[in-house]
């Protein structure tokens, strides 16, 4: 089972497994109370979500993570790169814009008050509660999917995967303003690139991205060679 508790911003994907649920990304701070009210529409209390599968620390994808903590038991999945992020509050600025449009999206953004990209920085009590991927403690979670890691968005840049369906986070986008499923940032070309091969490779047949609706994975076929084209552009 696949719900979608998330907005129409940034999608937080809740799915199930036999060790509980698990819990793609939170969104922007100030959502919680948004997200427990979804959570309570499905039945669904907030001591059943067993993991929070953290696919990059971004503003939009961490914001009200601490909130999940406290009212949860929940150990959080992640790249060790994200550790600092976490602490720090505060997205990269690493590479640039991925068309005109996403970066005259991202100066409106600007506008609005999240030019700076900064979130609430992790709790130092909930700091025993973070499993990085390759570390010993991960080994020995249970955690019941697989993951790859597909950096390039941002250096810590994770994806999950579960039969056939791959969660990408932000390895691939769908809708505005994304050109030809391309996120709107991307931290290194090369290795954005890369994840998409990898993507492809690994066979799965839908991707669950972070912004927009589900679509074929076949789609990034149909897309790679563009990304030869792209010219990033800095904020700063």
């Amino acid at each position: 089972m696949v719900l979608n508790l998330g907005t129409r911003v940034v999608n937080n994907y809740l799915i199930s497994s036999d060790k509980g649920y698990i819990l793609i990304d939170t969104g922007y701070a100030g959502g919680f109370p948004r997200f427990r009210k979804q959570l309570k529409k499905h039945g669904i209390r907030p001591e059943e979500i067993r993991y929070v599968f953290l696919t990059h620390a971004h503003d939009d994808h961490v914001g009200f993570l601490n909130e999940v903590l406290e009212a949860t038991g929940a150990e959080v999945i992640l790249h060790p790169k994200a550790v600092e992020g976490l602490k720090r509050g505060q997205n990269s600025f690493d590479g640039g814009c991925s068309s005109l449009r996403a970066y005259l999206f991202c100066r409106l953004l600007a506008l609005f008050g999240h030019g700076e990209h900064r979130y609430p920085p992790i709790k130092d009590e909930y700091l025993d509660r973070l499993v990085p991927i390759g570390s010993g403690r991960f080994a020995q979670s249970g955690f019941p999917c697989e993951i790859m890691e597909t950096p390039g968005h941002t250096a810590d840049h994770i994806s999950l995967v579960m039969g056939d369906s791959l969660f990408c986070g932000d390895a691939a986008m769908n809708g505005f303003p994304s050109v030809r499923r391309t996120i709107i940032w991307i931290g290194n070309l090369a290795e954005y690139k890369k994840s998409w091969e990898v993507i492809l490779r690994r066979g799965s047949a839908v991707l669950y991205p972070a912004h927009g609706r589900p679509f074929p994975a076949a789609d990034l076929r149909k897309y790679i060679g563009s990304l030869k084209r792209i010219r990033l552009r800095p904020l700063r």
